[in-house]
């Protein structure tokens, strides 16, 4: 299995990879994006470690199940050769109610056919009012015109 854009990425290949892993987060759909990442595919995300994709698709199915009305948002921050790191923002509601707006940063490598290998994730979780909400979308991808990172002020 192959997963372009390959590495070593330019400007334009890691910004598209970006979006790409933004796009498939966002269908919160464990079986669509399990398969962007390696067989033994080695996370870190928060303080908890996983490897290869039994453990990531129990992880995302999980994660999509306790955070509802999801809607993330990536953002290029650097890359060189096979390597990639974002921030990003996402916003989602607990079972009652309660909003928050999650804000992490993830250092990722890749392959040679593309997926990713390694995935190191730290993020922090902030309640927010409802009122306070920036991600608005219908549930899936963001759309093309929708304000990123950088523009929201975020």
């Amino acid at each position: 299995m192959s997963s372009p854009p390959l590495p070593p990425f330019t400007f334009k290949t890691a910004t598209q990879k970006v979006r790409m892993a933004e796009n498939a987060w966002n269908s919160r759909d464990a079986d669509r994006v399990t398969p962007a990442y390696t067989d033994d595919s080695q996370w870190r995300n928060r303080a908890e470690f996983l490897s290869g994709h039994t453990d990531i698709h129990a992880f995302l199915t999980r994660k999509w199940r306790k955070e509802l009305e999801y809607r993330l948002i990536k953002e290029l921050w650097a890359f060189a050769g096979n390597r990639i790191a974002v921030r990003y923002a996402y916003e989602w509601r607990d079972d009652s109610s309660q909003w928050f707006r999650s804000y992490g940063n993830e250092n990722w490598e890749f392959a040679d056919d593309g997926r990713m290998s390694h995935r190191h994730a730290s993020l922090n979780d902030l309640p927010i009012a409802e009122d306070d909400r920036l991600f608005h979308w219908p549930q899936g991808e963001r759309p093309e015109n929708h304000p990123g990172l950088t523009e929201l002020g975020l």
